[in-house]
């Protein structure tokens, strides 16, 4: 599973982004306006590593920081349409470098991965309430 994610983490290279800070774009985009601290504790990033991330993905335009209307200690992250419109170039390079590898495999190779994926989508479930409960 790593190997398959830092592949297809690898289909879309960026000088100016690191591979975290594209995850947390993703997240904040997936998300709408996310509280910093709910978005280190999605990520599993600590917030002064957060900070730096958001501070970065800020000074490339491509998300914006906003201050709660009824608690201004409150901050929220939210992706500005430069935000959005490089994650879906990120997801169209992605799933085109998935499909690559899928249309390689046997059919028998396809039946399995086929089979896999509600399985592996249970997974990614559960671990995402264990992280929330």
């Amino acid at each position: 599973m790593a190997r398959l994610g830092r592949q297809i983490r690898m289909s879309h290279v960026d000088e100016n982004l690191s591979p975290t800070q594209i995850e947390v774009l993703a997240t904040v985009v997936r998300c709408g306006p996310v509280r910093l601290a709910t978005l280190a504790a999605d990520e599993g990033i600590n917030p002064t590593m957060l900070s730096r991330i958001v501070a970065k993905l800020e000074s490339a335009q491509l998300v914006e920081r906003m201050s709660d209307h009824e608690d201004a200690r409150i901050i929220h992250v939210v992706a500005t349409e430069a935000g959005r419109a490089l994650l879906q170039e990120v997801r169209s390079e992605r799933t085109s470098a998935l499909r690559y590898g899928y249309s390689r495999l046997d059919s028998d190779q396809r039946a399995s991965v086929d089979h896999a994926l509600d399985a592996l989508e249970a997974i990614a479930e559960i671990l995402k309430n264990r992280r929330h409960a």
